[in-house]
């Protein structure tokens, strides 16, 4: 029987690398490949530090598939990630929403552009090296599982994949933790092998998001209104798109205590500012909706739900409002539930699946209560 194809989505780090090996020694045929997302060549030239979309990540991955001896190319997504990841970072900081760019271009690009032309080429699979784990469940329906690593556990950002995709899908890296990978890119020689992990948004290396957004639109941000919840007059802000849910750095209000950004009006062009308390609810709701281990989310059961890439996770019970919307109860105050994040739904060690907050109630009380003792 003929070795069955796998494309190998190779950013130039070892987690990628190390990918590309694990499956050539169980078998598979193997193509590195590395997706061609970046707008402006020179801009980017500079990124030596570890990203994924800079041209250095070419040279690093080549040399890589070379060491392996495994064919390699490199895709134009340009198109693709322009209007999934950069157009959508933008029109969501505009509307006053925090967009997570990372989790549409593993939607949109990563897996929806690259499975289309890794399957035209006649591939079986693809494969990344994202520390999650792939399984087929008893009901037949594919899910995203916890890495052995809970220290680089990536499923938070893998919860919208199709049933479709993550069938077609291989991630061998979600069996080691990160020191392990290291290990075996070292014993193969592989220069990435300490090649350290990029920590910002790629097409955003200066984590200036406002300038960015300023220069892609060619305009300034509107300076307008800090208010409180009941539009008294604070101060200026500089432009919306400054400012996320729970901020308490970078809004220059002499206020004599510590306060927050606790609403985002674009409609108005307002930010309101709170007090700690307030950015503390029970309750959120989300759409956009995406099921995973089960076809719909298990109605008054106890679950685990993540509001943010770096949240540990909290208790809640998820209520169906309509075909795509649910309302999440917590047992517990959770800060900053914040419009155009993801919340992500585990059962135990697997992905139930999530969707995009898109509003929350007032803070609760029993939140302002225990933030008073």
């Amino acid at each position: 029987m003929a070795k069955k194809k796998v494309v190998v989505g190779m950013s130039g780090g070892v987690d990628s690398s190390v990918a590309a090996y694990l499956l050539k020694e169980q078998g598979y045929e193997v193509i590195g490949a590395t997706m061609q997302i970046w707008q402006d060549e020179d801009e980017f030239t500079q990124e030596e530090n570890g990203g994924c979309c800079g041209l250095s990540a070419v040279d690093d991955a080549r040399r890589v598939a070379a060491q392996l001896d495994i064919p390699y190319y490199v895709m134009n997504f340009k198109t693709d990630f322009k209007k999934a990841v950069m157009d959508y970072f933008v029109a969501e900081y505009l509307a006053g929403r925090t967009p997570n760019p990372c989790i549409a271009c593993n939607r949109y690009v990563k897996w929806e552009a690259l499975l289309k032309r890794s399957l035209e080429i006649g591939a079986d699979y693809i494969a990344t090296g994202h520390y999650a784990r792939v399984e087929q469940l008893p009901n037949g329906r594919y899910a995203i599982c916890n890495s052995v690593t809970a220290a680089k556990d990536q499923t938070y950002a893998l919860y919208n994949l199709t049933q479709e995709q993550l069938s077609h899908t291989l991630m061998p890296v979600g069996a080691y933790t990160k020191d392990e990978i290291r290990e075996i890119a070292e014993k193969l020689g592989f220069r990435v092998a300490k090649k350290p992990d990029s920590q910002e948004i790629c097409f955003v290396p200066d984590q200036d998001y406002a300038g960015f957004i300023e220069r892609t639109t060619g305009e300034p941000s509107k300076e307008g209104n800090f208010v409180t919840a009941d539009g008294t007059v604070l101060g200026r802000h500089k432009g919306i798109i400054h400012y996320t849910i729970g901020q308490r750095k970078g809004l220059g209000l002499a206020m004599g205590h510590r306060v927050v950004v606790t609403e985002i009006r674009p409609e108005t062009n307002e930010v309101v500012i709170g007090e700690q308390e307030d950015v503390f609810t029970t309750t959120l709701f989300a759409n956009r909706l995406n099921y995973m281990s089960e076809p719909v989310f298990p109605e008054g059961k106890e679950v685990l739900a993540k509001i943010r890439y770096n949240h540990r996770g909290s208790p809640c019970v998820i209520h169906r409002e309509g075909d795509d919307l649910v309302r999440v109860e917590f047992k517990e105050p959770v800060r900053a539930v914040t419009p155009g994040q993801a919340v992500v739904f585990y059962d135990g060690d697997y992905v139930l699946g999530g969707g995009t907050i898109i509003r929350t109630p007032e803070p609760c009380q029993k939140a302002k209560q225990g933030m008073k003792k």
